[in-house]
């Protein structure tokens, strides 16, 4: 975070009060490359519906496509977040974006030029790149969040971010059910990763790694970031910090939580087109516009959890500040999740769905913040810690939840999907955020690092 021995030349700088902070252009930018990154991953799951008898596919092999992804970008979550922080915020995620694009083109382009079980081969392989490409966004935005923003704004920060990628994958099921509706699978995947050209262009020209290397941050905006009592200075990375983080008490306890709440995310995430299709019957197109109700009832979810989070944690302190939410959210979650399978209408199934994706998502802002709070100035790689623990649930379920939607047990999904949220919620008893990481760096290390 910026500190309070900011140069001369960034203290002189003059700007008029109340001039809109240039923190909060750069949460929206990285909103919106939120927004094309969960596009780009939802996208298959609506094209999946044309793909598969056109290639031949089963359920279960759509399974093995979103597990490729998941597998990646699990594993590279804790890399990008080394990645983010040895050659900074911008440059990753700009060259990230860039990879994510050419692999969502290929997985479009592949059926032109081959068949059979070279076709699968190089599905795996696209999805398992764009995997890669997307594992550093998260664990490097919060890092970019925890620099910019001070700490009573972090939870807002990442649920607002957390909100993006809802709202990305509410747009995906529409457009891509429209293009597909109108032309193919394949223009549908094409257009709608395009503009995310667009994002990381203009996140290459305005977005920064820290306060004091933008030219339009006033003097008025860095006195508020560095009076912030929670500031600290350039994280030092080396493998002893790194192993030091991978053992910390509370952010494995927030990553096993977390596992089992992305059981439920990635449940919703890229199964309830297919729900909606398989087992309430819905057209594609009906599918694909009711499909997007969840997703900006999440959307709605992480925003209103980030902002209450923030006063909670101001007012109660970090440890039952930032637990509060989860314990209550995430039993809500589980009772929804019942009500879809019980729900004798589909259209209280929507609304079971909307509920379940509302409240498992105010708990994004928490988890984010709670692991910011505890790492401080480590926060790329202690957030990727948090991610690769929430997304090994993908890993872990994503391929359980192909082979019972196969054979038609979809309430054994959403069944599964309520036990792990009580899980989740339970584990935030044991967690305290007011527990920092200590970060003890040896002058060796830094010399190494520095050289």
């Amino acid at each position: 975070m910026v500190t309070g021995d900011l140069p001369q030349a960034a203290l002189g700088r003059a700007g008029p009060t109340g001039r809109l902070r240039v923190r909060w252009v750069m949460l929206l930018i990285m909103f919106a490359l939120s927004v094309m990154a969960y596009v780009q991953r939802t996208g298959i799951g609506v094209a999946a519906d044309r793909m598969m008898p056109e290639l031949g596919l089963t359920t279960v092999d759509l399974g093995w496509l979103q597990t490729a992804f998941l597998v990646s970008y699990t594993a590279f979550q804790i890399p990008g977040g080394i990645v983010g922080e040895l050659i900074g915020a911008r440059r990753c995620l700009f060259f990230m974006g860039l990879l994510a694009v050419a692999a969502s083109f290929a997985t479009a382009l592949l059926p032109a030029l081959m068949t059979g079980a070279a076709l699968m081969a190089g599905l795996l392989a696209t999805r398992f790149v764009l995997g890669i490409s997307h594992g550093p966004i998260f664990p490097v935005t919060a890092g970019v969040n925890e620099a910019w923003f001070p700490a009573k704004q972090w939870s807002f920060a990442m649920g607002f971010l957390s909100s993006g990628l809802n709202v990305g994958s509410a747009v995906a099921q529409p457009l891509v059910a429209t293009v597909m509706a109108a032309s193919n699978w394949q223009t549908a995947l094409i257009v709608s990763s395009a503009p995310m050209l667009l994002v990381v262009a203009i996140w290459g020209w305005y977005g920064r790694d820290r306060a004091t290397e933008h030219w339009a941050v006033s003097a008025e905006e860095l006195d508020e970031l560095c009076r912030d009592p929670e500031s600290h200075g350039r994280p030092i990375v080396t493998l002893r910090q790194t192993l030091r983080l991978l053992a910390n008490r509370e952010i494995l306890l927030l990553s096993l939580s977390y596992l089992l709440m992305n059981y439920v995310f990635y449940l919703l995430t890229f199964w309830v087109f297919l729900y909606l299709v398989q087992e309430r019957h819905f057209s594609v197109l009906e599918s694909g516009f009711l499909a997007a109700l969840p997703y900006l009832a999440a959307a709605a979810g992480a925003g209103f959890g980030g902002h209450w989070s923030d006063l909670l944690r101001n007012r109660y302190g970090a440890a039952w500040g930032y637990r509060l939410l989860p314990l209550a959210a995430l039993p809500i979650t589980g009772l929804a999740l019942i009500l879809t399978v019980e729900a004798s209408g589909a259209f209280w199934a929507i609304f079971g769905l909307c509920l379940a994706f509302f409240a498992v998502e105010t708990t994004e802002g928490p988890y984010w913040a709670a692991t910011t709070e505890v790492a401080q100035t480590d926060t790329t790689i202690a957030t990727g810690v948090l991610n690769t623990g929430g997304n090994l649930g993908g890993v872990i379920f994503t391929p359980l939840v192909g082979w019972l939607a196969e054979n038609g047990d979809w309430g054994a999904a959403f069944m599964t999907g309520a036990a792990c949220s009580l899980v989740a919620a339970a584990l935030w008893l044991l967690v305290d955020a007011r527990r920092k990481f200590i970060s003890t760096v040896a002058d060796d290390d830094i010399a190494q690092v520095m050289a």
